[in-house]
């Protein structure tokens, strides 16, 4: 669990850190996923796009500061395994960690992004991919992280 939990820390920091140096091209990203200006334009789903500057910075802000807050706890219950070695609150920061990628990946990108502002609907602005990945891989952790262990031998 330390060596997914390590993999899943680097993974976050290093999207958290993308999104902060390459800030353009990413709000460019959200700015047309909230706008809905490459799907369909449905009349019936059309109603949901945000187009608001402030909205959108604001929303991508909020993304950020969650990646951020994600990679962070991550790290620390990898750390927390380094000094310990074992369970207790190293597992409970990486499922906490590992929740918090899912509800951002899960919730936040294909959820919303993808069903209600139709990002599946984009050939250019399309994140679905890379966002099911990275559900996979917390949610693979979630899984580890409550497999029962082999009791011990006397």
């Amino acid at each position: 669990m330390a060596v997914l939990t390590g993999i899943t820390a680097l993974q976050m920091t290093l999207v958290a850190v993308g999104n902060v140096t390459d800030f353009e091209t990413n709000r460019a990203f959200v700015r047309h996923v909230l706008a809905m200006d490459t799907t369909f334009t449905s009349p019936g789903v059309m109603w949901r796009a945000i187009t608001a500057p402030g909205l959108v910075d604001a929303a991508y802000l909020a993304i950020i500061a969650w990646e951020m807050l994600t990679a962070l706890i991550l790290l620390i219950s990898l750390a927390a395994w380094f000094r310990t070695g074992q369970g207790g609150s190293a597992r409970c920061l990486a499922v906490i960690g590992w929740l918090m990628q899912v509800v951002l990946f899960g919730c936040g990108f294909i959820v919303i992004g993808g069903e209600w502002f139709q990002m599946w609907q984009s050939s250019s602005w399309n994140g679905l991919e890379p966002a099911f990945r990275n559900l996979v891989i917390a949610s693979i952790g979630l899984i580890l992280a409550y497999l029962r262990r082999p009791a011990a031998s006397p």
